[in-house]
């Protein structure tokens, strides 16, 4: 893998198009650096999950399960499907799946 290098050579669109691929890779990874909402990904990244699943995976009240869906839904990562009375959540963005590989690669495997 080789990373792009900005040189005087580059035209202004070349440059734009870089800012645009650097905010929108800004903008994911902000979604997904909140601990809570890395856990949520994670558990996803195995089906679809209720928020009442989710919330029992998590040890976690349902007002915070549901405001880390709700900014992962804002970003794109997450859809939900309602079923009656429940909600359930699955992953949309292949791109998550990919990362989530990566940080446990990093930062889970062989500990």
């Amino acid at each position: 893998m080789s990373l792009p290098v900005i040189t005087n050579e580059m035209s202004d669109s070349e440059i734009e198009q870089m800012m645009d691929n650097a905010r929108n890779a800004s903008n994911f990874l902000k979604a997904i650096s909140h601990e809570g909402r890395l856990m949520i990904l994670c558990h996803l990244a195995t089906g679809e999950k209720s928020v009442t699943e989710l919330e029992k995976l998590l040890s976690s009240r349902q007002a915070a399960v549901s405001q880390q869906l709700s900014r992962l839904r804002t970003e794109g990562l997450v859809a939900p499907r309602r079923d009656g009375k429940a909600i359930y959540y699955s992953l949309t963005d292949p791109r998550a799946i990919q990362i989530l590989d990566l940080v446990y690669d990093l930062f889970c495997a062989n500990k």
